[in-house]
Order: C-alpha cells, then sequence, then structure tokens
C-alpha cells in the first residue's frame, strides 16, 4: 500500500506540474534578459515540529525531470548513457596534478570558518557570537544582510591567479554557489546573486577572464542540492534571552519585504522553505554534521520536484556562460537527489540531465569531451572525477580519476589558522603517490585578500614544486605509494583533517619514501623529510630483493643538486649518501633510472 501511494504522489507531481513548466515566471535581470524562474508551487500548511515521518527514499520512483532543456549529442540523461560514451580523464588532467581550492563567498564575511550562514543561527555557537557583534541578532539581522553587506573589494582574480601559478598550481576549483544558496555569477534563475545584491559583481566571469587569460584550467562548483535541510536553522529563534521566541528571517515573506532594502526577493529563493515538521530533521539542523534523516518529503512533492529543476537549471546556466573546464556537484552519496544522505528530499534524475547536458555542450562547443564532473565521492565509474575530501586513500586508487581535497584551516576564513608550506607539500605527495590529483584551499579574507601567512606559504611551494615538478606534474603511481613505518598495519602517513596543527607537527624521518613514475618513465623516490648532511638513506623496495624493478638501477639524481651522488643497489635496499650540503626544505626528491 505505502509503495502505491508513493506512485500516485509521483503521478501527482508529474501532471500538477505540466501546466506550471509550459509557463515561465519572468522578472527582469540586470543583464537586459529575464530571469526564467519555474513558478513556485503552492506549499501546504505547516505540520508541526516532528511530525510527520520521511518517505521512503529506497521504494520511491526515480522522478524524470522531462522539462529541463536538452543539447543534441550522444549523452543520454541516465549514468549508463553518460559511462558508455565518456571518452575519459582528460590529458590536462593528468599533466595538472595541483590546484587551488578557491572555495570564497560572503560566509567568509563571518570570519567563522565553514557553514556561517547556518551556524549563525545556532545559539552558543562561535558563528552566532561574532555575527551578534559585526551585525547583530539574528531576530533582526540576518544572512540576507550579510550578502547586502558583503563587498570583497581587494578581490583580484587575475592577480590571485598569478600568485597561485607561482606557486605550481595547474588547475583552480571556484565556488559558483555554496549551500547558503547565493549565485556568485549574473544567474538567470536564482535573484539573490552577486550581481544584484553585495558586491554587484559578476564574480565567476572575472574569474572565468583571468584563467583563460593565464592559461589556467578550472571548474565551478555547486553546493546548493542540499540546501533546502541545511537551512533549518533559519526557521528557529532563541529559546532563552531578550529574543526568546521571535522568529529568524527565515520565516519572512515575500510580502514582508514592502519597503524595504530587499524588496521584490523572494526570502524562500534564498532560505527554502520550513521542512521541520519531518522527523529528525530540526534535531539534526542543530548538530554539528550532517544531513536531515534518510528519506522523502512527502508532503511537499512538488516543492521537491520544482526544487531539483531550479537546482539543475542553475548549473546549465553556468555551463552556457563560461564552458568550464570541468564541473563538481557537492555531496557525501553517489549522486544528487538520491533520496538519502545528502540527496535527503526526493529522487530524482537531476544530476544525471545536468552532466550529459554539460558533455553535449562541451562536444558542441569544443569538438571533443575534454571536460568532467566531479560527483562527489561517486565511486568507480566512468564519467565522473570523484573526490577525497581531508583524507587520502590508504592504498593506490586508479578505478577512476580523483582528487584529494583539503583546506589549509577551514572552508571558509577565520582566525589563527596555521599556514605552513611543508604539509600542503606533503599532502600533495600523498596524493599523487596513490594516483590522485590534489586541490588545497587557501582561505580569502572577507576583502578578497590573501593573509601575509598565505603568501609566505604559497612562495615556499612555488619554490619546491619548482624543483621538484618533474616528479609531480603528468606522473603516475608506481606499483606501491610508498615504504617507511607501519602503524596499525599500515603505511604511517599524513593525518587525515583540515591541514592544521596537527598535519604542520606531524613527523616524518628519513625512513619515510613515496614514489612516483614520471612522464619521461623516471621513477621518483620522495623522501618525506630533508635528511641532515651524509645522511646514508635505503629504499629497501629498490633493493634487487625486493623484485619491484625488473632492471637494475643505471642512475641516481638528487633534484636541485648537480653533483655526483654516492649510491648502491643491493639485494636489501637502494643506498644513498645525501651530499655534504643539503639546502632543502620539507622533502627531497630522487630521479632514479
Amino acid at each position: 500500500m505505502k509503495k502505491k501511494l508513493e506512485v500516485i504522489f509521483v503521478l501527482l507531481i508529474i501532471f500538477s506540474g505540466l501546466n506550471a513548466q509550459n509557463k515561465k515566471e519572468t522578472t527582469k535581470s540586470t543583464d537586459g534578459g529575464s530571469y526564467l524562474l519555474p513558478p513556485f508551487p503552492k506549499i501546504p500548511a505547516k505540520k508541526p515540529i516532528d511530525s510527520v515521518p520521511m518517505g521512503d527514499w529506497k521504494t520511491f520512483p526515480e522522478v524524470k525531470l522531462v522539462d529541463l532543456p536538452t543539447v543534441p549529442g550522444p549523452f543520454g540523461p541516465t549514468w549508463e548513457s553518460i559511462e558508455k560514451n565518456y571518452p575519459g580523464e582528460p590529458a590536462w588532467l593528468r599533466e595538472a596534478k595541483f590546484g587551488i581550492w578557491v572555495h570564497f563567498g560572503p560566509q567568509s564575511a563571518g570570519e567563522s570558518g565553514d557553514w556561517y550562514a547556518r551556524n549563525l543561527y545556532k545559539p552558543g555557537t562561535i558563528a552566532y557570537k561574532n555575527h551578534l557583534k559585526k551585525y547583530g541578532h539574528p531576530s533582526d539581522v540576518g544572512y540576507k544582510e550579510v550578502l547586502r553587506d558583503w563587498n570583497p573589494t581587494k578581490l583580484d582574480p587575475a592577480k590571485l591567479i598569478k600568485i597561485y601559478k607561482d606557486a605550481g598550481a595547474r588547475f583552480l576549483i571556484i565556488q559558483g554557489v555554496h549551500h547558503d544558496n547565493y549565485d556568485l555569477w549574473n544567474s538567470r534563475y536564482q535573484p539573490w546573486n552577486s550581481v544584484n545584491i553585495g558586491p554587484k559583481r559578476d564574480l565567476i566571469s572575472e574569474w572565468t577572464k583571468a584563467c583563460r587569460a593565464n592559461n589556467m584550467h578550472f571548474g565551478i562548483t555547486f553546493h546548493h542540492e542540499y540546501t533546502w535541510w541545511w537551512w533549518q536553522t533559519a526557521f528557529g529563534c532563541d529559546t532563552v534571552g531578550d529574543k526568546k521566541g521571535v522568529p529568524y528571517d527565515g520565516n519572512l515573506t515575500l510580502a514582508d519585504g514592502k519597503g524595504k532594502w530587499w524588496e521584490g526577493y523572494d526570502p524562500r529563493l534564498l532560505y527554502g522553505i520550513d521542512l521541520r515538521e519531518y522527523k529528525g530533521v530540526d534535531k539534526n539542523a542543530h548538530t554539528d554534521w550532517s544531513a536531515a534523516p534518510a528519506g522523502i518529503f512527502t508532503n511537499h512533492l512538488d516543492y521537491a520536484k520544482w526544487y531539483a529543476t531550479q537546482w539543475a537549471l542553475r548549473i546549465m546556466d553556468a555551463v552556457d556562460r563560461y564552458d568550464p573546464d570541468f564541473i563538481f556537484t557537492d555531496g557525501t552519496v553517489q549522486g544528487p537527489f538520491t533520496g538519502n544522505g545528502t540527496g535527503t528530499g526526493i529522487k530524482a534524475d537531476a544530476a544525471q540531465r545536468v552532466i550529459s547536458y554539460y558533455y553535449n555542450r562541451t562536444l558542441q562547443r569544443r569538438g571533443q569531451v575534454n571536460t568532467f564532473s566531479i560527483v562527489k565521492f561517486r565511486s568507480k565509474t566512468n564519467g565522473t572525477v570523484t573526490t577525497e575530501e581531508f583524507a587520502i586513500p590508504d592504498a593506490i586508487k586508479t578505478d577512476q580519476p580523483w582528487i584529494g581535497e583539503a583546506p589549509v584551516g577551514d572552508w571558509f576564513y577565520a582566525p589563527n589558522f596555521i599556514y605552513q608550506s611543508a604539509m600542503m607539500i606533503r599532502y600533495i605527495i600523498e596524493a599523487i603517490a596513490r594516483d590522485g590529483n590534489a586541490a588545497i584551499c587557501i582561505a580569502i579574507l572577507p576583502d578578497g585578500s590573501l593573509d601575509k601567512g598565505s603568501l609566505k606559504m604559497l612562495k615556499e611551494v612555488g619554490v619546491w614544486m619548482r624543483r621538484n615538478g618533474e616528479a609531480v606534474y603528468g606522473s603516475r603511481a608506481w606499483t606501491i605509494p610508498g615504504e617507511g613505518e607501519i602503524v596499525n598495519g599500515k603505511l604511517k602517513m599524513l593525518p587525515g583533517g583540515g591541514l592544521g596543527r596537527k598535519q604542520a607537527e606531524f613527523k616524518f624521518d628519513a625512513q619515510d619514501f613515496r614514489f612516483t613514475i614520471g612522464k619521461n618513465g623516471a621513477l621518483y623516490t620522495f623522501c618525506m623529510i630533508v635528511p641532515a648532511s651524509g645522511t646514508t638513506l635505503k629504499i629497501k623496495s629498490l633493493g634487487t630483493g625486493a623484485k619491484y624493478l625488473s632492471k637494475p638501477v643505471k642512475s641516481v639524481k638528487l633534484l636541485g643538486y648537480d653533483g655526483k651522488l654516492q649510491w648502491r643497489q643491493d639485494f636489501d635496499g637502494l643506498t644513498i649518501t645525501c651530499p655534504s650540503k643539503m639546502p632543502f626544505e620539507t622533502s627531497v626528491v630522487f630521479k632514479i633510472e
């Protein structure tokens, strides 16, 4: 009976949505065009908090968003078609290996680290306290005022790209919209954007132009899939104190804006709607993490379909405008809108339709598909690239291209981050030794600039990359990722998490090595420290008895050193004597023919 009811619900969405999809709500946009917003559906009356069970996502049939635009081409809106037709990892990604994560937007204004927009509505958090000091109480001054006042006047993408290139970065991952639902471009489907409100700049356009002028590959990220449950804190209120019971501004309506600075901007397009009637949603909104409980918002199926449609249209809009080298969708499961994990709420084929649209558009424009789609944590499939957030896999991972991603400190700026080039370099080494790529976020200050610690760190990374880049760019994993101390049955490696004190103080020694194969065919061995002058190193994996090498070693060179090394290959290892002077930092690399 339950399954039949869910099928009926889906049919109701499809038929009730037909007329709505044949119309479009249009409002004037700043570029002379119009917003082509799908009509906002009627929202049922609220029910008591925590009173409605979530629908079963496993039996709920996937909603097909057939009204989304398409581009002619071989890629159909199914995972099967995408996987069958995708030509494989672009050569430029294999060459690039190291990129910078430009995780920057208005949430930096809170100087509270990640998730400021959500946490400013959670009493007791750092974000809530900082918001009180800087803006006022969230019942009076909410996140929409943060958007209004945010103006990164020192943001200069061209200047920053030169800094990133000097550090050795070959691609950028650029935030397009975070969970706060605010588009950083002149969005046709989201009036709450950086051209209308805040800096009055098309920031993605600026990044795009600067990347193209500097031959830098770039992608745009989209984190708004789970905004609808992420934002539920904005519908609450303080439970104690002077503002006890006074609703936060997520509860405002379009009519409430009359005569105010935000007149004409529907708060529902920013904060979404109150979904706390579903069991567990309100409770989970006030935990440090994570998603709403897995399931379907069965009382809001019209809204759910509208939401998934608008999510897709915004990505398609950015694809059409900026022709990025890749797109990135955030999440913790096998794809957006799966009904579970971060995809809670509806099961729909929005992601497949977006990716097929993107690849067909790429083929139409470029004559080849040399782009890719990052579907975070989607595993072992052709047609998508996955990421490893914070951590690096223990073993070599070659089942699909992947990017290790981590922030220095946190994803958005907060005071007192630790800036150390060594932990950045070691994170890159750990990733490439396992056949991955590395993308590291360096938090940008609210005004759009980098602080002195970041600049110094990036300069030092650049020095190391220029000396050792031949072991990095275009490299592949060797037979094993490395050798060294074994801890709990695994190779000792840099700890997971954001790059901070734990990673900066982590100790490697002269027996810890990592390996890559360069595009020139040479084997490169990274010592994870700089040994003292005259130190004798023994690399056990390169001994004749280890049987990893099919031929004897012919030559050994220390990158950055012009002299001749003393070395010897024996049954139990390759022994190398370091020079009498070792003027290096962090890690040294040996080229082995």
